[in-house]
């Protein structure tokens, strides 16, 4: 695979237990091929990753070649999370952030309009305001899958109906669209052996550069408070961010919901209702 979407010989694969695989070529170069796990998912991973690329911001592994099922990628030899690392990352998503996208829902050029956050369908459709936007296609449509799955009982989606309907209220103030990487969890995050840290598995698109925070905060960084801290110097949030990093963090619980279970339902649940205590 790797030698027919890179024009190179493969000479070896290193032992993987699944997708993706480590391959060399010819001239020992180490590459990572990966299949994609529904139709149009490696159509928009290609798309996101050249998109956060063309930035000139955060850093991606380079797309070596492509086609409707797999993907090779350069291999970045990882090192350890460090604090110098962390605050120049800070800078550069705030960077990637400002590259701006066209519209709130924005696919990245030639990405599919229905795109993937993980193994969860996730659709790009275009928006004029966040908060309309944010309820229309990224919270009402996993509370309405959760409940298809039984994770979400049907009496509790009007908790998070309940928090749309207050969006414009508690959304802070309006900002324009910001190109997001938008499925930040620190599994996504290389920390390179370089010091630079590179971004893979995009699920990206133009929404509110408050979601990838959040979703940094959810799962966890190294570092955390040096990459905030870099974000910070590069390009302030919006003051009150911290007490809407819940509303932000809604859209992953909820897809972890529909994917894997009542705990995280829960967790919207606490997500969504400490909201309406505001």
């Amino acid at each position: 695979m790797a030698s027919r979407l890179t024009g190179r010989t493969a000479t070896g694969t290193r032992p993987s237990s699944g997708s993706p695989a480590e391959v060399l070529l010819d001239d020992g170069t180490p590459v990572m091929v990966k299949r994609g796990d529904s139709p149009g998912a490696v159509r928009a991973e290609v798309a996101g990753l050249r998109w956060l690329g063309a930035a000139g911001a955060v850093r991606v592994p380079a797309v070596l070649g492509y086609d409707e099922h797999w993907m090779v990628t350069e291999r970045v030899p990882t090192g350890s999370p460090g604090p110098d690392a962390a605050l120049r990352f800070g800078r550069a998503l705030a960077a990637l952030h400002k590259a701006g996208a066209p519209h709130f829902g924005a696919a990245p050029p030639d990405g599919p309009e229905d795109a993937r956050i993980g193994l969860a369908p996730m659709r790009n459709a275009p928006g004029t305001d966040w908060p309309s936007w944010y309820a229309e296609h990224r919270v009402l449509p996993y509370v309405r899958g959760a409940v298809d799955r039984g994770t979400l009982r049907p009496a509790e989606a009007g908790v998070f109906e309940r928090v749309c309907a207050r969006l414009p209220e508690v959304a802070g103030p309006a900002e324009p669209p910001a190109r997001l990487h938008g499925d930040l969890w620190n599994g996504n995050v290389l920390w390179g052996a370089d010091g630079e840290v590179r971004l893979i598995d995009p699920a990206a698109h133009g929404g509110h550069r408050e979601t990838d925070l959040a979703m940094l905060h959810l799962f966890g960084c190294p570092h955390l408070d040096r990459v905030l801290a870099g974000y910070q110097e590069a390009a302030p949030p919006a003051p009150g961010w911290r007490d809407r990093v819940r509303v932000h963090q809604l859209f992953p619980l909820l897809v972890h919901a529909v994917l894997f279970g009542r705990g995280y339902a829960e967790q919207a649940l606490t997500a969504a209702r400490e909201t309406l205590a505001q």
